[in-house]
Formats: C-alpha cells, structure tokens, sequence
C-alpha cells in the first residue's frame, strides 16, 4: 500500500501518438489535509475512493489505499467535495516495463500536462521518451490537490509559484 512515484513535466504531445489508452477523469477531495488527503474520483465509467497519507521527504513515496465504487455514488460524492474540481484526461503510453500516466488537465489547468510513472522502489531505473520533461516529483504545487485549491492558471498571479 506504498505508491512509488515520480512526476514529469511534459515538453511536447507527442506521447500521445504512443499512447495505448486514454480516459476522462474528474475527481473532487473530500479532504485535503496533505496527512491523509481523500480523493473521489470518476475514471469513466468507474468511480474509486483514494485515501493518500503523507509524502516522504523526497516526495517518492506515500501511503495510498484505493477501493472501487459504484459510479452512482462517486458522483454523489463529488457533491460533497471540497471548492476545485480536476477535470483531465489520462493517456496511458507503455515505455519498456513501464506504463507512464500522461495527464491533460482542463478547465482551470488547462495548459498543464503531468506525466508519472510508478515504480517497485525509489531507485528503480526507466527509459525516459523524449517527450518527457523537468522532473517534479515531490514539488506539492503540482499534487491534484493543490492544483483543486491553486490552479495553474492562476500561477501568474500568485507570487508563491
């Protein structure tokens, strides 16, 4: 129940032409404390519960426990959901062994685009595509939690970019 993850920035769309899936997720925080932050979250046509536990100090890791719902009671949960809805869409592109999860994020992060890849422990080498970018892992401005309540298009006007 470790998560095992480190983030990208992305420098081009080209991974989309590897991509192998791609899937609209929306999802809402009924808590966002960054100790056990509690995500809802629509992935299609499935609905998941997520409850994350702190960040290492190097922001690889972290608790992570996820359980499937009905897709009914994710969106009744999304009524509930604290101010800031991600909306994105999630490409999956398999790079060797591993499968890179490349989020386009809308609405008020439009122009964001994630990439991550999990991984069996923290030192773990991997192909980098060309498509991938500056490394972000463990900076928190870009947790889904924090782009809910600080949107990267308000980054701009927010002298704690």
């Amino acid at each position: 129940m470790i998560e095992i993850e480190r983030k990208f920035l992305v420098n081009s769309d080209k991974f989309k032409e590897e991509a192998f899936k791609d899937t609209r997720i929306v999802q809402g925080f009924l808590n966002r404390d960054p100790q056990r932050t509690v995500r809802v979250r629509l992935h299609g046509d499935t609905g998941v519960l997520t409850v994350k536990g702190a960040s290492s100090n190097r922001g690889l890791s972290r608790f992570e426990w996820e359980k499937q719902i009905e897709k009914h009671e994710a969106e009744a949960l999304l009524n509930y959901c604290e101010t800031g809805i991600i909306d994105k869409t999630r490409y999956e592109v398999k790079v060797n062994d591993h499968i890179f999860e490349v989020d386009v994020f809308n609405g008020d992060n439009v122009g964001l685009i994630i990439a991550e890849i999990e991984l069996e422990h923290e030192n773990e080498a991997f192909e980098k595509p060309k498509w991938l970018g500056q490394e972000v892992t463990g900076q928190i401005k870009y947790y889904n939690s924090q782009l809910s309540k600080c949107p990267f298009n308000t980054w701009g006007l927010n002298t704690n970019k």
